[in-house]
């Protein structure tokens, strides 16, 4: 799993955190964002789960589960993002990112996160303003977006950035908040819609306040 060489920052009081993945069984991007509807967003993380195609299909989508397991537990998001998918003519691709997409859908329920899906169209439209913007154009308003010093490399990880910076603005994780205690809340306790925490949150919460419980500052990941 890589990481990009900006770092990772705490998030900020009030602020929400989320995970966009753009699935895919070669290369699953990711990236964690915090902030709010309307004001600056700031990188948290962001990196690629690779697999070997030459694996059995269950032992990368294993690869899968257990890269994007570990960025849930490290950066603790508050929901998370996932790219719709879409039929097209290459089955086999078309497979392997559903798969994928099942996977990281699968462990945001199983860490009790609220978790939705956007259309390509909707994250270029909410990145770039156009609906049609080609990768190079949602790269660069990503890093721009984000003041990185450099582009999130490959596309893949800026197109998990794109995600979570769509989800951010659409209000998603607002309208999760309305229900829902997450991690970050002062609380520090998560409250199912049915009134009570269900295993997974409440395990989900233990780790959200140990987290808080560290040093606070930027990381830099090791590559």
């Amino acid at each position: 799993m890589s990481h990009h060489p900006n770092g990772r920052a705490t998030c900020e009081a009030g602020g929400v955190r989320v995970m966009g993945v753009d699935p895919g069984l070669t290369r699953c991007g990711w990236g964690v964002v915090d902030g709010l509807p309307g004001r600056k967003v700031r990188l948290v993380d962001v990196g690629v789960v690779r697999t070997d195609p030459d694996l059995p299909l269950a032992e990368r989508l294993l690869q899968v589960a257990d890269g994007l397991t570990a960025v849930l537990r490290e950066c603790l998001p508050d929901s998370v993002a996932v790219e719709r998918v879409f039929a097209r003519n290459d089955v086999s691709t078309i497979m392997g990112t559903a798969q994928a997409s099942g996977i990281a859908m699968m462990l945001a329920a199983q860490h009790g996160l609220p978790v939705d899906s956007h259309t390509p169209s909707e994250v270029k439209a909410a990145v770039t303003g156009n609906g049609r913007a080609d990768k190079a154009q949602v790269t660069l308003m990503v890093t721009r977006i984000l003041g990185l010093a450099e582009a999130p490399r490959p596309a893949d990880a800026a197109d998990g950035l794109a995600l979570a910076i769509c989800h951010l603005w659409r209000g998603g994780p607002s309208a999760a908040h309305d229900q829902t205690l997450h991690p970050h809340h002062p609380a520090g306790s998560l409250v199912g819609t049915a009134g009570a925490p269900t295993a997974a949150q409440t395990a989900w919460a233990r780790a959200a306040a140990a987290a808080r419980a560290q040093p606070k500052g930027w990381r830099v990941p090791v590559r």
